[in-house]
């Protein structure tokens, strides 16, 4: 078609299918810049401190300081996202972690980092990280409505760039610790954190369910605590996103206790150091991007129940077991590349099963007490496994962490509640009688379009 005058007319800005895309792939976007940077800071911070305190303990304190406060922020920050805006708060919580993170190698390089600052900064990224990422989260299925994306196909797609972002700050990290120094990678950290929050501030602007609640009353303690109590309520009295959690808030803290020492500190003894602790993690990455992808094109053939179990017992005792018996980078890198693979299917599914389950209006809420729930043990598993390993060593440690993480992982073929996963479920957004009368009368400028075709999505344990 031309338009008159000869010229091709313009049709990219005025077509509204095209426009409707953006915000999706404005929130995946600036998800893959935020988690590379979280990629750097899991392999930087952990370097840094083991560089320069030199004390596996002081590593493990390092890191429930950056944990506690998550936990803290998932607890109450529920109610506070909508009133302020998922646009707002995921805008805001990056530039703090920006700046938080560039101070660290400001003050080191000024002389005037002390350790006790180390972990007030590492708090800080900690506080205001979990509000930003279940901002972002929760706008998945009003973007992918727009999208005309099925919300299953969307979750896979979401954690599929969170993959492969991860994957590749791995990577990065691993080469950018052995050439230029963990506390330069810091910098880089910081600013994959401010090109998040330029992207959701120029990409979100004028979507609807990106901005605070219309008609909500003011935030006083009252409303702060009915609001909160609903969240909690809605969670508890759901078995399977009660089972679901409490699995994943058992194995986050495991996980926590690997990345953030265990790893590293195996890395840094036995394998040869960052290059080959970046190669690991980039190799786990990769394959649950795999991983995702596949159960993005096939996974709606399957019950969910079976794939999930088996994914979650690929995922992390093997990579525990492997390494307390090798001391060789291939031996591991085969076990984490297969618990890649298993990783891969777990977020999309418990992201199904999660929207699925909880109504649009509940999302920030019911969302803010899930990551709470699976958060609980996190701050002590960095802190847990530094003291464990100066007391009883590494290899003690990795057997006793891979054997309770196995444990944890069985739960999906034990107890019944997981059989819901499969069971059939009420169209997204529809509000239970239950959730409705306790339900504060509040909306949106443009309500959630269900959409058809739309799975279920869920409560993703953030790995």
């Amino acid at each position: 078609m031309t338009a008159p005058g000869g010229h091709h007319s313009d049709t990219a800005k005025g077509d509204p299918a095209r426009r409707d895309r953006v915000p999706l792939a404005t929130v995946l976007a600036a998800n893959a810049v935020s988690i590379t940077g979280n990629s750097l800071t899991l392999i930087g911070v952990p370097w840094f401190a083991l560089e320069t305190t030199g004390s596996p303990g002081k590593a493990g304190i390092v890191a429930f300081c950056a944990a506690l406060p998550v936990l803290v922020s998932a607890i109450a920050g529920g109610p506070v996202i909508d009133r302020l805006g998922r646009r707002r708060v995921s805008v805001v919580s990056d530039l703090v972690c920006a700046v938080a993170l560039a101070a660290i190698p400001l003050l080191n390089r000024a002389g005037l980092l002390q350790f006790w600052m180390l972990c007030a900064l590492m708090a800080v990224t900690g506080l205001f990280h979990a509000p930003g990422e279940t901002a972002r989260s929760v706008l998945l299925p009003d973007l992918a409505g727009r999208a005309g994306t099925p919300l299953s196909r969307a979750a896979s797609l979401y954690d599929a760039v969170s993959r492969g972002a991860r994957m590749t700050g791995a990577a990065l990290a691993g080469l950018l610790v052995a050439f230029i120094g963990a506390d330069t990678v810091l910098y880089v950290d910081a600013a994959t954190f401010a090109v998040s929050a330029l992207l959701v501030l120029a990409g979100l602007r004028g979507i609807p369910s990106a901005e605070p609640l219309r008609g909500a009353p003011p935030l006083s303690p009252a409303a702060y605590r009915a609001d909160l109590r609903e969240g909690y309520a809605f969670l508890l009295r759901t078995r399977l996103l009660l089972g679901i959690n409490f699995a994943v808030m058992m194995t986050n803290g495991l996980a926590l206790s690997w990345s953030a020492v265990l790893l590293p500190l195996h890395a840094r003894e036995d394998l040869g150091g960052s290059a080959s602790l970046g190669l690991l993690v980039a190799v786990s990455g990769g394959c649950a991007l795999v991983g995702a992808l596949v159960y993005g094109a096939v996974g709606h053939r399957f019950p969910r129940r079976p794939v999930f179990a088996a994914g979650f017992l690929l995922t992390g005792a093997p990579a525990y077991l492997t390494a307390a018996f090798t001391d060789t980078t291939a031996p591991l890198l085969v076990a984490m590349a297969v618990g890649g693979l298993g990783a891969g299917v777990l977020n999309p599914i418990l992201t199904t099963v999660f929207y699925e389950t909880v109504p649009e209006e509940l999302r920030s809420r019911v969302g803010g007490a899930s990551t709470a729930s699976v958060l609980l043990t996190a701050p002590l598993g960095g802190l847990a496994a530094g003291f464990l390993v100066e007391r009883t060593g590494l290899t003690t440690t990795l057997l006793t962490i891979g054997g309770v993480y196995f444990l944890a992982s069985v739960s999906p073929l034990v107890f019944p509640a997981w059989r819901g996963m499969d069971a059939p479920r009420a169209a997204p957004g529809a509000i239970p009688s239950a959730a409705r009368a306790h339900s504060p009368k509040v909306s949106r400028s443009e309500p959630w379009p269900p959409g058809p075709g739309r799975g279920p999505e869920g409560t993703s344990p953030r790995r």
